[in-house]
């Protein structure tokens, strides 16, 4: 049927009996209700009291009409009704309309008529865009409106990976219309993301130059379903055009997923660098990212070139960057990005530079079943080299020699509570002890990395937060700290003894036992084994001992108590508070 034909004689008929004036407005019918109970329906249209006519005869599912010419300013009933019906109450589902004089519309056919068969089944309903376009505002564009009509679809962003055009649509959900994106004509490639934008769900080919579509309007539609088997095995998702002259459909072609796994953490200890923006080209990545907090890993484009720019928080453009770094993702490859170094000028000893950290090869889940994967990253700006000692199940040392800004491992770890010691590089001088209790936070079969993080001088680095080692879980958030071996422990001692208050302000009491009289010597050091106090405490009787160590004029932080004195030794951490 001609369907442009049937309009203007409906008109002419209305428009001589003075029916109604004349008035237009400008209207293209697009079907994309997947249900096969509806894969071919007529619409009727009736206008104000006039008999109602068959305006479009069997359309067929992802076909659409062309713009057609439909009367405004008076009460429309668009109805929808089975294939070869033969009169207006053979419809199944009916709108009412009043169009505007002069406006363009585009209506989509969406949604469910069957009782059952279908999961979810929201409702066949007519959606409606009352800002169609049938060509682009600009001869040199393509314009381009989107409609999610996937009923099983969730919430998605659509985000160009091939022109560097990056996110297109934010957040869109069933039944929403997103447009129009004034696209200049090009070949481009696109990809759905579940709406948090962590996993691509599909990637298609969207040539707009190859296809002619140059000065030309379009919709796009969300089509089908994910999961045809939930669905009475109906059509499969995929994004489906309607070019304004209507008729079939057209399929963008799927591509295969050209994406990299990413995770970003947050480990520069700068203040100045306290929370940042993080930008990829110029979509927005990471709001307001907190030191110490992780991104889940997420899709990131690769195989070519995109932008990582950091901001300072609530930023809103990519203008000036703190820093920008430029990086070439390979496809299906995991990747860990960990911020880090100094951006201020001055304040920090060593001012190492502020850098992004790239790990290839990241892992969200341990190889062996059962087991954890440990990732381990010196990222102290001022620690020296050390080694990471195991000694609570004795399994020795993990790490050996570990220096700034460099990763080691995957350690490949049976799930159990360990002790960790960070020694000096070379030597049995331990600086501190963590307990990294894994089989009690119940990560077994996960992948993490473990950092070195923060200060051990806060005060010679704008008393920033103190050194400690850190856990980034591949799924994001809030790093975790790895606790100091709690209480009054020994670190390498031979010695009973104890020490309180701690945390202390001004003065730490010490008991301490000998075993056999010895000259004993008093050191208080700070974590990279530099001593801030000494004194001979002369020769000493067998038995106990008590003693007070003025610590007012230590700066707040974590050190080292030591006790030592022929083949005699206490050492205690300690921690004094401001």
């Amino acid at each position: 049927m001609n369907i442009k034909k049937t309009f203007l004689t409906l008109l002419a008929i209305a428009f001589s009996f003075g029916i109604i004036s004349a008035q237009t407005a400008r209207l293209q019918v697009i079907h994309n209700s997947a249900d096969a109970a509806a894969s071919t329906v007529d619409i009727w249209l009736t206008v104000g009291m006039m008999p109602s006519t068959k305006l479009i005869d069997d359309l067929q599912f992802r076909n659409a009409s062309a713009f057609i010419d439909a009367p405004a300013g008076v009460a429309l009933k668009v109805g929808v009704a089975p294939a070869n019906s033969m009169m207006v109450t053979d419809t199944i589902k009916n709108f009412n309309l009043t169009l505007t004089t002069g406006a363009t519309y585009v209506a989509v056919a969406n949604g469910i008529v069957s009782a059952s068969g279908y999961a979810p089944a929201p409702a066949f309903g007519l959606d409606i865009y009352a800002m169609g376009r049938e060509a682009a505002t600009m001869g040199t564009n393509t314009d381009v409106l989107v409609c999610h009509g996937s009923t099983d679809a969730p919430t998605v962003d659509v985000v160009e990976v091939g022109a560097g055009a990056g996110l297109l649509v934010d957040n869109a959900s069933y039944n929403d219309f997103a447009g129009y994106l004034q696209l200049p004509t090009a070949d481009y490639s696109i990809q759905v993301r579940t709406g948090e934008g962590n996993t691509t769900v599909a990637q298609y080919d969207a040539p707009l130059a190859t296809l002619g579509l140059n000065g030309a309007a379009a919709v796009v539609v969300a089509s089908g379903f994910l999961n045809p088997a939930n669905n009475s095995n109906g059509p499969a998702f995929g994004l489906y055009v309607a070019l304004p002259t209507g008729g079939a459909l057209v399929a963008l072609p799927s591509a295969p997923i050209s994406t990299a796994r990413v995770q970003v953490i947050h480990n520069s200890a700068d203040l100045a660098a306290a929370t940042v923006d993080v930008w990829l080209d110029n979509t927005l990545l990471l709001d307001n990212f907190a030191f110490r907090t992780a991104s889940p890993f997420i899709d990131a484009p690769a195989g070519s070139a995109f932008d990582i720019r950091i901001q300072g928080p609530t930023s809103t453009d990519t203008l000036n960057p703190i820093a920008k770094f430029t990086y070439t993702l390979t496809g299906g490859e995991k990747y860990i990005l960990v911020a880090n170094g100094i951006v201020s000028a001055t304040g920090y000893s060593p001012a190492t530079a502020f850098d992004i950290l790239v790990k290839s090869g990241a892992k969200e889940k341990a190889t062996t079943p059962g087991n954890v994967d440990v990732l381990v990253l010196h990222g102290a700006t001022d620690a020296p080299a050390v080694d990471v000692v195991e000694t609570g199940v004795g399994a020795g040392i993990l790490v050996p020699n570990a220096t700034y800004s460099n990763f080691y491992g995957y350690l490949d770890l049976g799930t159990a509570d360990y002790a960790l010691s960070i020694n000096a590089a070379g030597t049995s001088t331990t600086v501190a002890t963590y307990q990294a209790p894994l089989a009690t936070l119940g990560l077994a079969n996960e992948a993490f990395t473990v950092l070195a993080s923060g200060f051990l001088s806060p005060s010679s680095n704008s008393n920033g937060p103190a050194f400690g080692l850190w856990v980034a879980l591949a799924a994001g958030g809030n790093l975790v700290e790895l606790p100091l071996l709690t209480g009054v422990e020994e670190l390498a001692s031979n010695v009973i003894g104890k020490t309180y208050p701690n945390p202390a302000t001004d003065v730490v009491h010490v008991q301490y036992s000998l075993k056999t009289p010895a000259v004993i010597a008093l050191k208080v050091r700070d974590l990279s084994g530099r001593e801030l106090m000494t004194e001979n405490l002369g020769i000493q009787s067998v038995g106990g001992h008590e003693m007070d160590v003025n610590v007012s004029t230590l700066p707040a932080g974590s050190y080292l108590l030591e006790l030592s004195g022929d083949q005699q030794r206490l050492v205690q951490k300690i921690s004094v508070v401001r």
